[in-house]
């Protein structure tokens, strides 16, 4: 139930959404014990009240929760005006919280407006063009309820400023923000109807806004003598009778070391008034600075189901950059590529219990098509053992046709509960998976080792992070297999370890359930051994996260989309054409030296802003092109990774971009692995360990074996318990997709020395192996 975008002639409203306006006959019912006259103190009553339905039926409630955005949603009195929401909903903190004021503005020059301010702030348009800086005649009106429900779907008296999500298709309307909204603790505002409101920070509503694919213009409003925010001009007719006779009120004027107010014609301003740069300094909230640069730096864009996303063409192609490089390499052992369907059977997912098992809470089932239901229901692919394997029985007879090797890329589909992260928890996700059948269980193991060591050489190759390869243990292997071996990479900053990647053995488990058998040199019948190894495009999130600054992504040359961007520095003295032919010559020798370059000729930006956006995205190198370099032959490389700027020769300038692309390669594993060093930690007792984990550590401990899994989990409570108690913290949310507990990531295969008579860190058993161990995402 609630207010949502009724039918518009642009676009189709989903039936799905009810269409009861919030209009005096048709009110939220509640219950007769809520309070209709209430302060904020009431929240806690407040956000129980409203009906289950509401939450993921109302458009702007739903979007909330699928970007994972925190707020609070509350019913109160039907209030259509700002003095009636003032009048019904007072706040208990004025001068921390705000409800917003709402106007919807069209000008036949400059287009429509939606400006959101804080409640105190009195509006003038001839006063909001000038700060707009809209350019010639402005004639900003108050656009009529038929635009307004055609642009933002909703009527008078509901509209929010997060309703500009219904304009994210056309995007013909900017969103204006009071810059007081953003000294606020908390915003209030209507989610598209007028008896509900949602209160959430500032940073939580840009959030949003960025997640909906909007940039709103930010604007100081200039202040009153008395704090009150007010634009000049004609005093509005909404003032008492006494005030209009007074003094037209005088411009405070601004502070110049104040910020300076958004420029609606963003692509002409600087760095920080272009929204370019970043919102959040990695160090101090590390999971916001990821949100930020994946959006800003056009990595990813935000869909309308929670868990999937868009993979913009920039992080396309570093996906590309992997595949082909993995492609030249498993086709040296000789593995080849092929495609299975996306679906599979229940019989045949369910056909190995164990394997189903680990899986069924993440599989998503096709019951439906069309308009009738399913004889029975069909799974999307969450791995494809049990799609390919049928396959293998059929075209597995004799000793002669294995080793049988093939790998297919595709989407998987895993329906997770916890929180989605884009490139790390997605419910889709892009992969390579390499199965393989081989007539002994050595030649399988040579398999997996091969597979696991070309992960390890992503990692450290491509993407320039180290990795630990290493056993999982019993209750971290793979569902259904044998063993299993993974690479785990650590994260600075969150101090949480990642799966890279993992390649399993599965003995012949699969090969009995799905009658993989042959003939043997001797006549004989027997079971295929098999395995299976993947990769996901989670690689992306971990080189984004390992080697991303504050300024945005920092990309391996490897697998940076472009390695180098020519910028020419065009003024009125020195236009484009003298210096395109000179630009053009040092992209050609580039291109022939095999360098992903670029020339970025555009005249509607200046050089400043694309040297911001070409740092934003990461581009390694950056080539600065003059009119003094052309005088003297030369051009400015300036360096992504450590900003190192140096001028050379266009004579050798490929053979030194090549030479530097090495060097960055090079210099950015070896910080990351000095990093992750620092940070890899031997404790042998109990008392350390915990510290060692709220130090940001992975930590290496003696270990019973993999097999004791019951030990496993009393380290993971035990360690769960301790790390709340230190933080003086109850609990955690189990839906959480990160948790304070340690969990096993890997027994390295290289192991430290084990004198003897060491005893498990856990049981205290005596220990027969090293294990490593770490929060995980």
């Amino acid at each position: 139930s609630g207010q949502h975008p009724t039918r518009r002639p642009t676009r189709r409203t989903p039936s799905s959404l009810p269409t009861t306006p919030a209009t005096p006959h048709h009110t939220l019912r509640l219950p007769s014990s809520f309070p209709l006259h209430h302060t904020m103190d009431d929240m806690s009553a407040m956000s129980t009240s409203l009906p289950a339905d509401m939450m993921s039926t109302n458009p702007i409630l739903a979007k909330l929760t699928a970007l994972s955005i925190p707020h609070t949603s509350y019913a109160h009195t039907l209030s259509t005006t700002t003095d009636e929401l003032l009048a019904n909903v007072p706040l208990s903190s004025p001068s921390t919280e705000t409800h917003t004021k709402n106007l919807f503005f069209k000008d036949k020059k400059h287009g429509l407006f939606l400006v959101t301010t804080a409640t105190e702030t009195e509006m003038n348009t001839k006063e909001l063009g000038r700060l707009l800086k809209l350019e010639g005649k402005v004639n900003l009106r108050l656009a009529d309820e038929d635009l307004l429900e055609c642009k933002l779907g909703c009527k008078k008296g509901c509209v929010g400023p997060m309703a500009i999500m219904n304009n994210s298709d056309e995007k013909d309307v900017t969103l204006v923000l009071d810059e007081s909204l953003m000294g606020m603790e908390k915003v209030h505002s209507h989610p598209m109807r007028n008896d509900v409101s949602v209160s959430l920070s500032p940073n939580d509503l840009m959030a949003f806004l960025k997640g909906v694919g909007c940039e709103p213009v930010i604007v100081a409003f200039p202040k009153s003598a008395d704090g009150g925010a007010v634009l000049g001009g004609k005093v509005p007719s909404s003032r008492p009778d006494g005030d209009k006779g007074a003094s037209k009120p005088k411009i405070a004027k601004k502070d110049p070391g104040a910020p300076k107010s958004a420029n609606v014609n963003k692509k002409q301003t600087k760095k920080g008034e272009t929204q370019l740069a970043l919102k959040w300094r990695k160090e101090e909230n590390f999971a916001m600075w990821y949100s930020d640069v994946i959006v800003l730096s056009e990595m990813i864009s935000y869909y309308d189901i929670s868990g999937c996303y868009i993979l913009r063409p920039w992080s396309y192609k570093i996906w590309e950059l992997i595949q082909d490089w993995f492609n030249i390499q498993i086709k040296k052992l000789g593995v080849e590529n092929s495609y299975f369907p996306m679906f599979v059977s229940q019989d045949r997912l369910e056909k190995e219990k164990d394997h189903v098992e680990g899986f069924a809470p993440e599989v998503a089932w096709v019951t439906r098509s069309g308009d009738g239901e399913l004889a029975q229901p069909i799974a999307v692919r969450p791995t494809s053992e049990t799609i390919m394997y049928p396959a293998f029985a059929d075209w597995i007879r004799s000793h002669r046709d294995l080793p049988l090797k093939l790998n297919q890329w595709s989407n998987v589909v895993r329906w997770e509960f916890k929180d989605p992260t884009p490139f790390l928890r997605t419910r889709e996700f892009l992969w390579q998976e390499g199965h393989t059948a081989h007539a002994s269980y050595e030649d399988a193991d040579v398999m997996v080792m091969q597979a696991l060591d070309l992960y390890r050489r992503v990692y450290e190759e491509l993407l320039a992070i180290p990795v630990i390869p290493g056993y999982k243990t019993e209750k971290e292997k793979f569902a259904g297999g044998h063993q299993t071996t993974t690479v785990e990479a650590y994260i600075p900053v969150s101090g949480r370890a990642i799966q890279g990647a993992t390649s399993h053995n599965l003995g012949q488990n699969f090969g009995k359930m799905f009658d993989i058998n042959y003939q043997d040199e001797k006549g004989e019948t027997k079971i295929a051994w098999q395995t299976s190894w993947g990769l996901t495009t989670r690689t992306i999130g971990v080189m984004i996260m390992v080697h991303g600054d504050d300024t945005g992504l920092v990309l391996p040359p490897m697998v940076a989309p472009q390695q180098a961007v020519i910028i020419p520095i065009v003024s009125k003295s020195c236009p484009l054409e003298n210096l395109s032919g000179y630009c053009e010559d040092i992209l050609k020798s580039l291109e022939e030296k095999g360098i992903r370059a670029k020339l970025d000729d555009r005249l509607i930006y200046n050089p400043g802003w694309k040297y911001a956006h070409w740092e934003q995205k990461g581009v390694p190198i950056r080539i600065e092109v003059g009119p003094r370099d052309l005088e003297k032959r030369q051009a400015r490389m300036v360096v992504r990774f450590g900003g190192e700027k140096i001028d050379v020769s266009v004579d050798t300038i490929a053979s030194d971009i090549e030479k530097k692309l090495k060097e960055v390669q090079a210099n950015m594993l070896a910080k990351a692995s000095e990093f992750r060093d620092n940070h890899l930690v031997q404790v042998t007792e109990w008392k350390d360990f915990v510290p060692n984990l709220e130090l940001h550590n992975l930590v290496l401990t003696p270990w019973c074996g993999g097999e004791h899994t019951e030990w496993e989990e009393w380290v993971k409570e035990k360690s769960r318990e301790e790390s709340l108690q230190s933080r003086g913290e109850e609990g955690e949310d189990d839906r959480a997709a990160t948790s304070v507990a340690a969990k096993t990531l890997c027994i390295p295969f290289k192991q430290p020395e084990l004198k003897e008579g060491t005893k498990c860190i856990a049981s205290g058993l005596p220990a027969t192996c090293w294990v490593l161990w770490g929060r995980s995402y």
